[in-house]
């Protein structure tokens, strides 16, 4: 992944993840999902990455909307 993208959040549960990304949608923050999970035996997380300009704002709005 690119330097310019940014983790602001991760979960084992994939519908948090794509919850919390069209919540980030809805705001105009374009995001993209990265699955680490493993596939064998399903442990590991979903992270969610925004552009570098876009990180407070998206923290900033999964905190207030308490994601």
């Amino acid at each position: 992944m690119e330097e310019n993208w940014k983790k602001v959040y991760s979960s084992s549960f994939e519908h948090k993840v794509e919850i919390v990304s069209a919540v980030l949608d809805d705001h105009d923050i374009k995001s993209v999902v990265m699955n680490k999970k493993d596939s064998a035996y399903l442990f590991g997380e979903l992270e969610l990455y925004v552009q570098a300009d876009d990180v407070l704002r998206a923290k900033q709005i999964i905190n207030k909307e308490s994601l």
